[in-house]
């Protein structure tokens, strides 16, 4: 569903776009992410919006199939941002170690210190992070965007699975585009 409204206290969250995420093989361009991600950056700056980017410097406990989160094939700036998100002084960087951006970070707090009724939601990966963020921020009562082109996946079905059946569900799925005309409309 198209976004239909934006809430004068919104939000964007940029999830994980780093150095060493950003460079590993995507589903769709990396660049294109991030260039999306940082143009929607640059609207919510301008019209006094918070911007939170997140990045991930570890794992949660826990076993899984995968075995455990492994930082050995990583180079030492992996958890860096990528710079082409121009990190702004106002900014918020929230570092996670769980697969959403909500537990352990603050950002429950940050949000609604600052009255946010509304969150656009970018970055990697659509069926990790980004819909772990979107999971919890619904739960906690956000009006969600889901800014489907501003974000991707390691695999292309993970990816179209999260766009076309979970965020429906959860959120308003819109385009960079779109948001961008609401928010300098």
């Amino acid at each position: 569903m198209p976004l239909t409204k934006l809430d004068e206290s919104a939000g964007l969250i940029v999830i994980d776009l780093q150095k060493g995420i950003v460079g590993m093989p995507l589903a769709h361009l990396g660049a294109e992410i991030v260039a999306r991600s940082a143009e929607l950056a640059r609207a919510f700056r301008e019209r006094g919006l918070p911007v939170i980017l997140v990045n991930v410097t570890g794992a949660p406990p826990g076993r899984t199939d995968a075995g455990p989160f492994n930082l050995s094939g990583f180079a030492e700036d992996w958890a860096e941002l990528v710079p082409e998100l121009e990190q702004q002084p106002g900014d918020y960087l929230l570092s996670k170690q769980r697969v959403g951006a909500f537990i352990g970070t603050g950002l429950e707090e940050l949000l609604r210190g600052h009255g946010t009724t509304q969150i656009f939601v970018t970055g990697l990966a659509t069926g990790g992070g980004v819909e772990a963020t979107i999971r919890n921020a619904r739960d906690y009562g956000y009006n969600v965007v889901a800014v489907v082109d501003a974000m991707t996946d390691r695999s292309v079905e993970t990816h179209r699975h999260s766009v076309e059946n979970v965020f429906p569900r959860l959120a308003e799925t819109e385009t960079t585009e779109n948001v961008l005309k609401k928010l300098r409309g």
